[in-house]
């Protein structure tokens, strides 16, 4: 099959990314072999090639935001056939306290697609048969994509900040995952207030909707109840801790960060505001967001990119350059 394999570092200038030729995966019992058709290109994918996360073996395929067709390994809950999304929990061992708990986003022994495990970015992916998401064989595979990762973590986050129809919301930093909520939000007469670097962004917030809208560095001109970060930087987290009334919470959206600068605890976190990071997701947060992003109806914006331009889809992502979500189309 042909695939984007990422080997380690390049030197600066150079590819992410080669574009090869490799053997297929070969089916094992309890996995589905599935034909990609679509995957999403996440920042966590440029967090892992430019050295931000560490690499667990290479050469490595990334993608975490699969659409395929099920081919071989089917059940009688999936045939053959069977249109399904992989996301980035690829599995858990079910044993441990946090599994045995209803937190298997927190389990101690995870396999990540696209990470500890081989992702999208290729023609055919093995997948865990009880790890894939059931979706319509009408939705459209380069729409799906990006409702597997920015989507659901998105939504995620909004649980970890326990967002409540009606809530002043803040969201900080305005990419692919914050543009998803949007319709959410709307969709529980929520008010949306966006502090955003780049004109590009601030203007699909305002096209999209939302409450009011401004840079980085302007503060939101009312209280927040709850605030959702979507930026790897701790300053941005600060940004949106100032902006939040007493008992409210910030939920950071990155599983990197820069840093986290020192700040002034009586002025910023006293009166029970709380700061809570956003860890992965389940399998039911998957199943629950998909439902909400067919109702509502959740449809993003997309820019896609064939599989041989791979290194061209991450630049876009880096540079910020795309319109909406990176999509790979295989």
């Amino acid at each position: 099959m042909k695939a984007a394999l990422f080997k380690g570092p390049t030197a600066s200038g150079e590819e992410y990314l080669s574009i090869e030729e490799v053997p297929a995966p070969i089916w094992k019992e309890g996995y589905f072999l599935l034909r990609v058709l679509a995957c999403g290109v996440c920042r966590t994918d440029l967090h892992i090639v430019e050295g931000d996360l560490p690499l667990l073996h290479k050469p490595l395929i990334l993608g975490h935001q699969i659409v395929g067709e099920i081919i071989e390994g089917a059940t009688q809950e999936f045939p053959l056939g069977s249109r399904v999304g992989v996301s980035w929990m690829g599995g858990v061992d079910g044993s441990c306290f946090y599994c045995r708990h209803q937190m298997e986003n927190l389990c101690d022994n995870p396999t990540f697609t696209g990470y500890s495990l081989d992702g999208g970015y290729a023609e055919y992916a093995l997948v865990r048969n009880d790890f894939v998401i059931p979706l319509e064989k009408e939705m459209d595979p380069v729409s799906a994509a990006p409702l597997l990762c920015a989507g659901i973590i998105g939504f995620r986050s909004l649980q970890v900040a326990e967002v409540m129809p009606g809530d002043r919301v803040g969201l900080f930093g305005f990419g692919a995952s914050a543009s998803l909520m949007v319709p959410l939000l709307q969709s529980w007469n929520c008010e949306i207030y966006v502090s955003t670097r780049g004109e590009k962004h601030r203007k699909h917030a305002l096209a999209l909707g939302v409450t009011w809208v401004g840079s980085e560095k302007e503060k939101p001109p009312v209280i927040l109840d709850r605030a959702v970060t979507f930026a790897p930087s701790g300053e941005v987290v600060l940004s949106a801790l100032s902006s939040l009334r007493k008992g409210g919470i910030v939920a950071i959206n990155a599983i990197h960060l820069d840093s986290m600068p020192s700040f002034d605890y009586d002025t910023l976190l006293w009166g029970e505001r709380q700061i809570r990071s956003v860890a992965n997701m389940t399998r039911h947060d998957a199943r629950d967001f998909l439902t909400l992003a067919t109702t509502i109806p959740i449809r993003p914006q997309v820019t896609c990119f064939p599989l041989e331009e791979a290194n061209k889809a991450l630049q876009a992502v880096k540079d910020e350059t795309a319109d909406g979500c990176v999509v790979l189309v295989i």
